[in-house]
């Protein structure tokens, strides 16, 4: 993991918060909802190959000891 995906995380979520507020205040609940949900979806498609080597590296523990 490097430094660079921590402040892209950290600037989508700066961003989807302000972005959030803004919409919350003009009465548009659910589009302030849409940005949330499409900013939560963005992180986790940038950490799925990250978890997914997690995954890996913790079976390829457990089948040596095996």
């Amino acid at each position: 993991m490097t430094i660079n995906l921590i402040f892209r995380i950290a600037a989508v979520g700066i961003l989807v918060s302000v972005l959030g507020q803004v919409l919350k205040h003009s009465g548009r609940d659910e589009q302030a909802f849409l940005v949330s949900l499409a900013g939560l979806i963005l992180v986790l498609l940038w950490i799925i190959p990250y978890i997914q080597e997690l995954f890996e590296t913790v079976e390829a523990l457990f089948t040596i000891g095996s």
